[in-house]
């Protein structure tokens, strides 16, 4: 394995200009380090009897400059040969690593999961009392977190002053945030916390956050609004982030009321809640059959400094529509659209299919056309809410008009859509409407939910059952 490294640092050309120039042997090291190693061995055949001289080569030459050793280390794709690069360079008279090559080949082998290697490494700075900057710590506890090593990540923090190197408040948040996200260490996560000033270290507001979210998702809420609490007692102030955590702990318990007191403090202590703090209550209050409550807080989000987007108009109108009050989400479309924020696509497909389960069908089909007008596809089941809806008032004439305003813009109805357009068709004896309309229909690409075969079959048994019937009558 050394021989095959010196022989990857050093090619046949290089070795005349290492004589005469002794200072250009880093750059030859690294350029070797890229050439193919199949190269390397057909240049080298003849020397394979002196190994001894690639050696003293090796050792004789200007390679014992540390910021050459940390380039060719930090070159290095295989952790493994940029350790031997390391250990073989240790082993030059009067050597001495530097602390960037001992930085980059710790997160070279943390990276690759050497971690009894990496550890060694950082023994030997310990012992060598190299000083030690905290972005390497912060390197490798986060090397730890993604390899799930929880214990790993709490030996860390605390082994940090070990290293005569100060804990800062990023080690701790980042230790926290690991430990939480394993369930069974969020009390060994609250230990820590209550103790990090004895490191030096004191939480602050993210601090804070981690915990609180934590405890929330523990349904531990009671834990959760102590810490809160304790963050003003402590002269740090909560940020809009701890106000939400809250927020959305509260009503997850189903405690809206108490998440709206909430958004007063936060208002009265002059914050701006951000969009995602109005959509956790929008929808608690929707979801609670608040429905007044959640309008007067949509109205209010503007004056406070929040535009409603998209997100907190279509969850009002969900609400509004599941507790039967369309013309209201009407409303709340209209509004919308004067403050310059578009329906979209669920926002129409939420109105019309409201509009339909409370019989509104003109009403429905309206939105429906300003919906296929906008290039908006509406869900087979809300296209065939509006058509059933219409044939059953007997307003056979809307109901064709929207199947085929429907085929017209290439969306093709539901299995079930058809069956019910042919029962009427039949029933009222229109047959060249039906021969009309399945003449768009094969105008029409078939989608993957469109089974208009099924109706197709079923026809000709219908026709001819209806005929009977009218001639026993007869």
């Amino acid at each position: 394995m050394l021989q095959s490294l010196l022989r990857s640092c050093i090619t046949l050309p290089s070795i005349a200009r290492c004589a005469a120039h002794q200072l250009q042997i880093g750059t030859l090291l690294l350029h070797s380090v890229a050439n193919s190693q199949p190269q390397l061995q057909e240049q080298w055949p003849q020397r394979k009897q002196e190994p001894n001289k690639d050696l003293e080569l090796f050792s004789i030459s200007q390679i014992a400059s540390p910021s050459r050793i940390q380039k060719l280390i930090a070159s290095q794709s295989n952790p493994l040969l940029a350790k031997e690069i390391f250990d073989l360079a240790s082993r030059q008279l009067n050597f001495r690593h530097s602390y960037s090559t001992y930085y980059s080949l710790i997160l070279k082998l943390g990276r690759s999961r050497y971690f009894s290697l990496m550890e060694d490494l950082l023994i030997q700075l310990k012992i060598l009392r190299c000083p030690i900057t905290p972005s390497l710590f912060s390197r490798i506890i986060r090397i730890y977190g993604d390899a799930h090593m929880p214990e790993k990540v709490l030996r860390t923090f605390y082994s940090i002053i070990e290293y005569n190197c100060k804990p800062t408040s990023k080690h701790l948040n980042y230790v926290l945030s690991v430990l939480v996200d394993c369930r069974h260490f969020l009390r060994p996560a609250f230990d820590l916390f209550r103790t990090a000033h004895k490191y030096g270290v004191s939480p602050n507001t993210k601090s804070y956050n981690i915990l609180m979210r934590a405890f929330c998702s523990n349904d531990e809420l009671s834990v959760a609004y102590k810490l809160f609490d304790q963050m003003f007692k402590r002269d740090l102030l909560p940020d809009v982030e701890s106000y939400r955590i809250l927020m959305q702990g509260l009503c997850r318990k189903s405690q809206v009321s108490r998440a709206v007191d909430l958004l007063e403090d936060m208002w009265n202590r002059g914050y701006v809640p951000d969009t995602m703090s109005y959509t956790t209550l929008l929808n608690s209050l929707c979801r609670k059959k608040k429905l007044r409550e959640a309008y007067k807080l949509l109205c209010r989000m503007k004056v406070k400094g929040c535009n409603p987007n998209i997100i907190h108009y279509n969850t009002t109108i969900l609400g509004l529509c599941r507790e039967g009050r369309a013309l209201d989400a009407v409303k709340v479309l209209d509004v919308m659209r004067l403050n310059g924020c578009l329906p979209n696509l669920v926002s129409y497909r939420t109105l019309v299919g409201g509009l339909c389960d409370q019989g509104m069908y003109d009403e429905a089909r309206k939105y429906m056309e300003d919906m296929l007008s906008l290039g908006f596809s509406p869900h087979f089941s809300v296209a065939h809410s509006l058509i059933r809806g219409l044939c059953n008032v007997g307003k056979l004439e809307e109901a064709y008009g929207v199947l085929g305003k429907l085929l017209k813009h290439g969306e093709v109805p539901h299995t079930d859509t058809w069956l019910e357009i042919v029962q009427r068709v039949c029933e009222a004896e229109e047959m060249e409407r039906l021969d009309a309309l399945l003449d768009e229909v094969t105008k029409v690409e078939i989608k993957s939910h469109t089974r208009i075969i099924d109706a197709g079959a079923g026809l000709p048994k219908y026709v001819i059952n209806r005929i009977r019937a009218k001639s026993r009558n007869a």
